[in-house]
């Protein structure tokens, strides 16, 4: 006779143990200790079937409260992601067998822990290791039993949300995918008359329209119908996946809604203003999704006039929003810690800035006002002025309401008016300085949200007044503007503070040497703040400080100026210990002053110099031993500091060698650079960089090992933010060859192949990184040609097309200098791709060195005396400014 398995079963005390610890864990008392039950639990975590008793309890435990049998599950989802895969093969067969059959359990909770952990165990093996799954989930769907039903579908739908590919792959044993078994069933269930099941159902359907199965796309007219159908549901939850479906259809395939989009147009304003904020605020996501899809711009031009009030109503502020109990806040209050933001330091860059910033926003509560100020800006720039006749009646109309309870309708006008301040400036221009002349007064106003929206207004305006400025109104009211955010850097409310010194600092940037007249009063006015405000706006203060030094540059570097700047900051500096996250901001704000005020800033560099190097040294102490240092590591310290030293050496040049001679930068800036976080490497190579510029013989005893490492940095894996890394590592190998010239030759035939590949697929990389490619490339063609005019024929026509896109300047000038030489040593390798030489030439609008103009000019005329006949024929493949541009070397 077959021996039978053995099935696994608990023993008895050891079930009532853990009941029991779940218990304590889980009672509201203060009495039990938690973090013990928690080492008791994790001890238990050590034995091979502790997971075996915590799905016997989420599943059999009949005499158990919910809450015990749901804590057992949770708990062991968390085992399951870590442990699965170690666990022996019996005890992961009987943990499936044993959930299984609880897909249908009475309790939802307990069907939704199960679904859950099912979820998770897919994750890990896929459904293919679990092949009792699919049939199991489709005899529960099938099977007209509503717990069943909604066990499966909570199941599916997570798997749907966590890894929808896994439905969409061949499985052995199975004649088609599972999607194709399970998608029909989905939008069958659309028409349930259980709202879960209907939820469920269209939430998993939405989660593939990203990735648009086959399965999907044959089926999208019956998947729209099904949309059209659930429009109206009286669940707000379906109506914002409707609403959801249609935004990601927009964003992915915009031709799948083209047939229908008059009616689904129809249904976006309606449900724009749907009772429930949720519901509206997914509809209204749904106007920039059609401009960003570049839908035809008429058929949304008919529904400006409706579409229009809809959204000024939705910019008012709600009711419930938190912004205003915010508002209320005096200055004397304390931040507390969960007030700060999290702040992101931006490692240093070299080169074109077209990294994506991410947006601090983040931080910020997404809704219906901002989405709907942000799909006025986004139409505004659309259609531009065509939105006006639309828009400013009911701005003018908002704005004139009087009385204390219409200030939200005059808010949200005020905000209008700065989201289009860009895209409909046309047709506002004209009446510039009557729209200022009223948003002025408003910086006064008593409630504290109309000073603040007015300040962030009046910073969208400051660019086009700036362009006025130069006739004596134009100029007066730019005073005005810059006098008015001023004065409300001062206020006693912390929101009108924090909208005032971010709009000041737009003005910055705009203004720039406009500033310098006034330079002594706002010096006066941001050091005011900097002694008043509380932690939280101190941070936007620096950054005001910052933009200011980066704006007006060495005007800043007067006795006058620097005795109201420097005093305050450095008893800032002085007052904060080496690991206070405080310094984060105050270190930026230095590294933008130090760069200013360049060898001005001498007297102030030794001690900050000084704490630049001691708080790398701590760091890194921090990372490999915390106690000792006294500290937890954190990288930002690091990358701050060495953004500091990079400005230092850029502000004193020369001037740092007294510095650095007698430190043991070196050896750390080696270690930085090596490091495993992108953003420490970025700033090191940044630094690598500034040093070959300023001082490279400090570089000089390691030079081999920064040019190694630095190169290595070009052939990683170019991720999003390795990119940034080989920009700064591509940049600093140039200027280190540059200065050492011949002794970077070891490293030559790496870094060449390396770049070659770069410029192939410059497409797949950021513009900063082509430029900085070509332009290294140059420099090490003009050292040694001889190197690198074998590979030429490689990378030659990329080069010249990364060289046509960069500016004049020296280093253009420089890269130049190798192109000549190495078409000089090998001049046949370079017929091939003589229309791009061409045009890579005629990218000049004028060069400055003689010595570069006489080269060009001997490279292009070498050209035509060694292809005679052939000569004209290449000219002729040029367009005409190229040919008008190279009739200057007589060609």
């Amino acid at each position: 006779m077959a021996a039978t398995a053995v099935v696994w079963q608990p023993r008895d005390d050891g079930l009532a143990e853990i009941c029991s610890l779940l218990e304590q864990q889980i009672s509201p008392s203060s009495v039990v200790d938690k973090s013990q039950i928690w080492k008791q639990l994790q001890h238990f975590s050590q034995f091979p079937d502790f997971n075996n008793y915590l799905v016997f309890i989420l599943v059999r435990a009949e005499g158990k409260s919910v809450e015990v049998r749901q804590a057992a599950g949770l708990l062991l989802k968390n085992n399951l992601r870590g442990a699965y895969p170690s666990m022996t093969q019996e005890n992961q067969k009987y943990i499936k067998s044993e959930l299984l059959p609880c897909l249908g359990a009475a309790d939802r909770n307990i069907r939704t822990t199960v679904g859950t952990i099912i979820s998770v165990i897919v994750n890990i093996e896929g459904v293919s290791g679990w092949q009792e799954l699919l049939p199991a989930l489709v005899t529960c769907l099938d099977s007209n039993d509503l717990n069943h039903m909604d066990g499966a579908m909570d199941a599916l739908s997570k798997i749907c949300e966590d890894i929808p590919h896994v439905l969409d792959t061949e499985v052995p044993g199975l004649a088609e995918r599972p999607i194709n078994i399970f998608l029909p069933r989905l939008l069958q269930f659309f028409q349930s008359p259980h709202a879960s099941l209907r939820k469920l159902a269209l939430g998993s359907v939405n989660q593939y329209i990203i990735i648009m199965p086959a399965a999907l796309y044959n089926s999208l007219d019956k998947y729209l119908q099904g949309l059209f159908v659930l429009a109206n549901d009286p669940v707000p939850e379906v109506r914002k996946l409707v609403c959801a479906a249609f935004v990601h259809l927009t964003e992915v395939l915009p031709s799948s809604i083209e047939p229908h989009l008059r009616n689904v147009m129809e249904y976006m304003l309606q449900v724009n203003r749907d009772p429930d904020e949720e519901v509206s605020l997914e509809a209204c996501e749904f106007w920039s999704a059609y401009c960003d899809a570049q839908l035809p711009p008429e058929n949304l031009k008919e529904f400006l006039p409706r579409l229009i009030p809809v959204l000024l109503e939705n910019m008012a502020y709600a009711d419930d929003d938190e912004s205003l109990l915010d508002a209320e806040e005096d200055e004397s209050q304390p931040d507390r810690d969960q007030d700060l933001k999290p702040r992101f330091h931006t490692s240093r860059l070299h080169g074109s800035e077209d990294f994506d910033d991410d947006d601090d926003d983040s931080f910020n509560v997404w809704n219906l006002r901002k989405c709907s100020a942000a799909a006025i800006d986004v139409l505004s720039n659309v259609f531009g002025d065509e939105i006006l006749p639309a828009l400013m009646p009911l701005i003018q109309k908002n704005l004139s309401a009087s009385g204390d309870e219409a200030w939200k309708q005059r808010e949200a006008a005020v905000l209008a008016l700065g989201a289009i301040a860009e895209g409909c400036m046309n047709g506002l221009y004209p009446h510039l300085s009557e729209i200022v002349a009223f948003l002025l007064p408003l910086l006064d106003d008593k409630f504290p949200l109309i000073r603040s929206i007015s300040c962030w207004t009046l910073s969208r305006f400051g660019k086009y007044l700036i362009q006025e400025s130069g006739n004596p109104k134009g100029y007066e009211q730019f005073e005005k503007v810059l006098m008015g955010l001023l004065r409300r850097l001062l206020d006693t409310n912390k929101r009108v503070q924090e909208a005032a010194c971010s709009a000041f600092a737009t003005v910055e940037e705009d203004a720039a040497e406009e500033l310098v007249p006034h330079l002594g009063v706002i010096l006066q006015h941001l050091m005011c703040a900097f002694g008043k405000y509380q932690r939280r706006n101190l941070r936007i203060v620096y950054d005001a400080i910052g933009t200011l030094a980066d704006s007006v540059r060495e005007e800043l570097n007067k006795p006058a100026y620097l005795e109201i700047l420097m005093p305050p900051l450095v008893a800032k500096w002085q007052q904060l210990s080496n690991s206070d996250k405080d310094l984060f901001p105050l270190l930026e704000c230095f590294t933008s002053i130090s760069q200013a005020l360049g060898v001005g800033f001498a007297p102030f560099a030794q001690p900050v110099f000084q704490r630049c190097m001691d708080i790398i040294q701590l760091q890194q102490l921090a990372k490999v031993n915390p106690a000792s240092a006294g500290a937890q590591y954190d990288r930002e310290f690091i990358v701050c500091s060495l953004d500091l030293l990079s400005g230092l050496a850029e502000g004193l040049g020369s001037g740092i060698e007294s510095l650095v001679q007698q430190s043991n930068l070196r050896d750390l800036l080696l270690n930085c650079c090596i490091d495993e976080a992108a953003d420490v490497r970025q700033s090191a190579f940044a630094l690598m960089g500034d040093l070959a510029r300023v001082f490279p013989v400090y570089l000089q005893p390691r030079l081999l090992d920064f040019l190694e490492i630095a190169s290595q940095q070009l052939s990683a894996n170019l991720n999003r933010e390795n990119l940034s890394v080989a920009n700064n590592a591509c940049w600093a190998i140039g200027e280190l060859a540059v200065k050492v010239r011949q002794e970077v030759s070891p490293i030559v035939a790496k870094v060449v192949s390396s770049l070659g590949l770069i410029l192939q697929h410059g497409e797949g990389v950021n513009k900063a990184l082509v430029e900085n490619s070509a332009i290294t490339l140059g420099r090490l063609a003009w050292i040694r040609p001889d190197l690198v005019a074998p590979h030429m024929d490689h990378f030659m026509k990329p080069w010249c097309m990364a060289l046509s896109m960069v500016r004049d300047d020296i280093e253009k000038e420089d890269a130049f200098r190798g192109l000549c030489a190495v078409v000089k040593v090998n001049p046949s390798g370079g017929v091939s791709s003589l229309v791009f030489i061409c045009q890579a030439i005629a990218s000049w609008h004028e060069i400055r060195s003689e010595d570069v103009q006489t080269e060009v000019s001997q490279v292009l005329n070498g050209y035509k005396h060694m292809l005679g006949n052939s000569w004209a024929e290449c000219l002729s493949a040029l367009d005409p400014p190229v040919k008008e541009r190279l009739a200057r070397y007589q060609v």
